[in-house]
């Protein structure tokens, strides 16, 4: 159950807050500009690559790194396959997990290894192993740990992971943590500019960072949930089974982390899918049993002594749909035919006029007839905007924001969402 009283209430979020999750998630703009200066710092920005790897292959543990690895595979498009390198071993634990490079990978391919521990022997023989191969190998890890010392010893690259003085002592709750994505992911943004398959420059970069600041203030404990989209996705998705829809190429890995991060935080079960597969995929579970009107006693239920039942309720995450082709509407239509209310997020649009964006950046009305109104009506946002004209690819500048800004506000809100998620039911209290 969501105490909804906590929301509104910072001191209480404060006091709940025992492992750092909210103060990470505010932090995730700081880590970016710690990252790129340690990348810069590595001689990331002043690499001189002879041309583009034939592919990237990522590895490391946890969900942090497969968050990385997703994000690469997406913003790197048809530049270069991504392959993320699945590890194998009897337990979740730093010592157990092994890793294999694929019998393609050779002297053009490049490894890119991410990690919040670093203490993995698995991680340092692949390495090596990527060494014996001609693999050229990049790493983001803690600074002077094992694997650190393992990759510079063959001759990789190391950035070191930019950390804070209180960094969290939850291995678990770090890995989740906002801000460990960050620190993992930025670095090799700077490394894949280098070598021509994303466009994030170092200005770029202090764009990410800033959109980061800003969606901080706009989701943080002090702003009330009226106000605060984060604080109001999570009280939505209260005593909720969320569908997690997503449209867009970069909107696509957010749903999949949001999905994810539900899970291991807030101890919420959530299914992420991109439209319009998502129509035909969660369509039994809108029909069946956690459908909105799928219990016509509901009304008389005694909601003292009976637990509340588990609607769905779908979270549409949406980028600006290349071609000006969106299924949104048909998402919008099949909800409504099921009773099934609907929460709509995408990034701010920093040339609406305003200043600001649409305020909020969401538009999450319980009434799932309206999909234009609050703040997602018709010339009031993103979201009820006319379908949007094709365009350019990640890292490019468009209507004034970049689609990686757009990106990381997205992934900021649906963090801040999860954690609230997890501090109001009383998760990583203790």
């Amino acid at each position: 159950m969501l105490d909804e009283t906590l929301l509104d209430d910072p001191d209480a979020l404060a006091r709940v807050d025992r492992r750092g999750l909210l103060r990470g998630a505010a932090e995730a703009g700081a880590r970016v500009r710690t990252a790129a200066r340690h990348a810069a710092e590595a001689g990331v920005t002043e690499l001189n690559p002879e041309g583009r790897p034939r592919s990237i292959m990522v590895a490391g543990p946890g969900t942090a790194s497969a968050g990385v690895a997703d994000l690469v595979a997406a913003l790197a498009g048809a530049s270069a396959p991504v392959a993320r390198l699945h590890s194998t071993g009897v337990a979740a634990a730093a010592g157990a997990y092994r890793w294999t490079l694929p019998g393609w990978a050779g002297s053009v391919d490049l490894l890119l290894i991410t990690t919040t521990d670093g203490s993995e022997a698995g991680l340092a023989l692949l390495a090596e192993q990527a060494y014996r191969r001609g693999v050229t190998v990049a790493a983001v890890a803690p600074e002077r740990s094992p694997l650190a010392e393992a990759v510079t010893s063959t001759h990789g690259l190391v950035v070191p992971m930019a950390v804070a003085p209180h960094e969290l002592t939850d291995e678990e709750a770090q890995e989740a943590s906002p801000a460990a994505l960050w620190a993992l992911l930025t670095p090799l943004l700077a490394l894949l500019d280098r070598v021509g398959l994303v466009t994030a420059p170092a200005d770029a970069l202090q764009r990410i960072a800033d959109r980061l600041d800003r969606t901080a203030e706009r989701c943080g404990p002090a702003v009330a949930t009226y106000g605060n989209p984060a604080k109001t996705l999570a009280a939505e998705l209260a005593d909720t089974l969320p569908l997690v829809w997503t449209e867009g190429a970069l909107a696509a890995p957010v749903g999949r982390r949001f999905a994810t991060v539900l899970a291991e935080l807030a101890g919420r079960p959530a299914f992420a899918a991109e439209l319009p597969e998502a129509l035909a995929a969660h369509r039994v579970l809108l029909a069946g049993d956690f459908a909105g009107g799928a219990d016509p006693d509901d009304f008389f239920r005694d909601r003292v002594d009976e637990a509340q039942a588990l609607h769905a309720r779908v979270v549409l995450l949406r980028d600006r749909p290349a071609g000006g082709l969106t299924a949104a509407p048909a998402a919008r239509e099949l909800a409504l035919s099921h009773d099934t209310t609907i929460s709509e997020l995408e990034p701010e649009d920093t040339t609406a006029g305003n200043g600001n964006g649409n305020g909020n950046g969401t538009s999450t009305g319980d009434d799932p007839t309206a999909p234009g109104t609050g703040p997602a009506a018709p010339g009031n946002g993103p979201a009820g905007e006319s379908p949007a004209a094709p365009g350019p690819g990640p890292g490019t500048v468009r209507d004034g924001a970049t689609d990686l800004e757009g990106l990381a506000e997205l992934l900021a809100i649906t963090d801040f969402a999860a954690v609230y998620l997890a501090l109001t039911s009383r998760l990583h209290t203790t």
